[in-house]
């Protein structure tokens, strides 16, 4: 019945002028082939397809059917005779179609599917696009389109992280990601064969710039790369980023000159409406090129050798902070490996203080890998860089873990310093006594949470206990003894006081929860300023007890402090009334 129908129609048709069908009849032409494909009619349907007589028929009104080929061809409980003859038909519609109409019908198949549903599309469809593409009068529009559609598609497949899923490729991102490379080049190729400048030519450049740019920030900010060995070969995500990177060179844009050039006031794009993409893409894909380029040596032979390690770490500043300012672990990963990258060029203590530059940087130091980068960019930068990095992280961590570490670091630069023969200035004397007002003392007074304040100031605390013993106070190159009345009263008195205060706090809590064990009943504790509810008694007591024990750990360190400066200052006393 279906096919009788298709035969009516195209009947009718055969005597129609092009210009004079109707919507009717497309309408109709669509109706009657789907339900050709649906009832199995195909080789009916192909016949009709091939029939000379009805060329122009299938050139206007084709495209229509292309929905109908395509989702039989993505059916897998067709029967493989049956997907044979609709290749056939999907070759012949692509070939006689209207180009534009069939452009417009392709992508709308391309945007249709969702999950898993979205590389099959894709992989199937991209080859008749590209053929169709190069029919298209208005080549650049069509291609931008075409990618534009293609990589919102892929953006929307979860990037595969580790080996195992790189090589399932269950959703067929890295399959997607092959096969638009091979969609892409003879664009690219085209551009290079161009000699002419025409406005075609820069608008086909332009497009294919917005691409590269789209597929630095998505799949690759946030792809993971194997390990540069025989599988590295293999890896899909390094051949793409290759590819990308080369695709710039080709268009006129080499890596180089691009990242470069990044951030300066002069565009070294043509056409304003890029404008406001760029503004949307540029920063993230001049981080992901930079991290391809210096961490993972992609195309790196092409990056000028008189470069200094100097100027790599500032041009890198900008992107390393792109990075560390996303949420996703991988990416803030890949800022720290561009960051360690870029520090192992240098020198230690030889980067100036005018390179502190990486602001977020200083947010995220809590993190393992993060404080291993932090000692390394420590270790990097001359004395008024250390000093000027240790003010800025005591001001603004607020992390008493991290405190620790830069208190440690703070005690190791004293400790260089006061074994040199010239005293490093920025860690003796007045400045280092600025520093040191940030370090003895307690944020809230009396009333500061000493557990969750317990890493810093136990470093603190061994800080000075360092100081009392290394610096006498006849010498008093490091200001303490000067400012001991200060330390006395902003930190060592609140600390008793706070000690006190919290062990009384939780001696209580350890009498409620021992009550709660005898009653069996279930109920909440505060520990560290939160409130742990629903916590068995048992357990209750071993989190307050293990409290109570760091107490008496701090207020140990704090009474040898108390113990070494007594005995300091009456020692100086005896030694000062014995002069007189």
């Amino acid at each position: 019945m279906a096919v009788e129908e298709l035969q009516s129609i195209i009947k009718r048709c055969q005597i129609l002028e092009e210009q004079d069908f109707k919507e009717e009849d497309f309408g109709l032409f669509q109706l009657a082939g789907q339900r050709c494909i649906e009832e199995g009619h195909i080789d009916q349907l192909l016949e009709i397809i091939q029939n000379e007589k009805n060329k122009v028929i299938i050139k206007n009104m084709g495209w229509n059917l292309i929905g109908p080929v395509v989702r039989c061809l993505l059916c897998k409980d067709k029967e493989d005779a049956k997907r044979k003859v609709c290749f056939l038909i999907f070759d012949l519609l692509v070939k006689l179609c209207n180009p534009k109409e069939l452009l417009l019908g392709l992508l709308e198949l391309i945007e249709e599917p969702s999950g898993k549903q979205i590389s099959q599309s894709i992989l199937l469809l991209l080859q008749p696009l590209q053929t169709v593409i190069q029919k298209v009068h208005n080549k650049a529009y069509s291609i931008g389109l075409a990618l534009s559609t293609l990589w919102n598609q892929l953006s929307l497949l979860p990037v595969p992280y580790s080996k195992e899923q790189i090589q399932m490729d269950d959703y067929g991102l890295c399959q997607c990601c092959k096969a638009l490379i091979e969609f892409t080049k003879p664009f690219v190729e085209e551009v290079i064969d161009n000699k002419e400048n025409s406005l075609e030519n820069e608008k086909l450049k332009d497009e294919l710039l917005k691409f590269c740019f789209k597929s630095l920030k998505c799949p690759l900010l946030t792809a993971q790369f194997l390990e540069q060995s025989e599988e590295g070969g293999n890896d899909p995500f390094r051949y793409f980023a290759s590819e990308i990177i080369g695709f710039l060179s080709a268009i006129g844009h080499p890596f180089p000159k691009m990242i470069f050039n990044h951030g300066r006031k002069k565009r070294t794009w043509n056409y304003l409406e890029f404008e406001e993409e760029e503004d949307k893409q540029l920063a993230d894909s001049m981080a992901s090129l930079a991290y391809l380029v210096f961490v993972q040596g992609i195309r790196i032979d092409q990056l000028p050798m008189v470069l200094s390690p100097l100027y790599l770490l500032q041009f890198n500043m900008g992107h390393i902070e792109v990075f560390l300012q996303r949420t996703e672990e991988s990416v803030i990963s890949k800022g720290l490996e561009l960051l360690e990258n870029s520090l192992l060029r240098i020198e230690d203590s030889s980067l100036l203080y005018q390179y502190l530059e990486i602001k977020s940087f200083l947010t995220v130091p809590q993190r393992k890998k993060s404080l291993a980068m932090l000692q390394l960019y420590i270790n990097k930068l001359d004395s008024q860089g250390k000093y000027t990095l240790f003010r800025c992280l005591l001001n603004t961590s607020n992390h008493s873990g991290v405190e620790a570490f830069i208190i440690q670091n703070i005690k190791n630069q004293i400790d260089m310093s006061l074994k040199r023969t010239h005293n490093n200035k920025w860690f003796t004397g007045p400045q280092l006594v600025s520093l040191l007002d940030l370090v003895l003392f307690l944020p809230e007074g009396a009333e500061t949470d000493l557990l969750q304040n317990s890493d810093r100031i136990m470093a603190s605390l061994n800080l000075l206990r360092y100081l009392v013993i290394k610096d006498n106070e006849n010498d008093n190159q490091t200001g303490l003894w000067t400012e001991l009345g200060n330390i006395e009263n902003n930190f060592l008195k609140p600390l008793h006081i706070g000690l006190n205060m919290s062990k009384a706090h939780y001696e209580a809590e350890i009498k409620n929860s021992q009550e709660a064990q005898k009653s069996k009943d279930l109920c909440s504790i505060t520990v560290g300023g939160e409130e742990i509810p629903n916590m068995p008694p048992e357990m209750q007591l071993k989190v307050l007890h293990s409290a109570l024990f760091t107490f008496d750990l701090i207020e140990s360190v704090l009474a040898r402090v108390e113990e070494l400066i007594e005995i300091k200052t009456k020692s100086t006393s005896e030694e000062n009334i014995g002069i007189k």
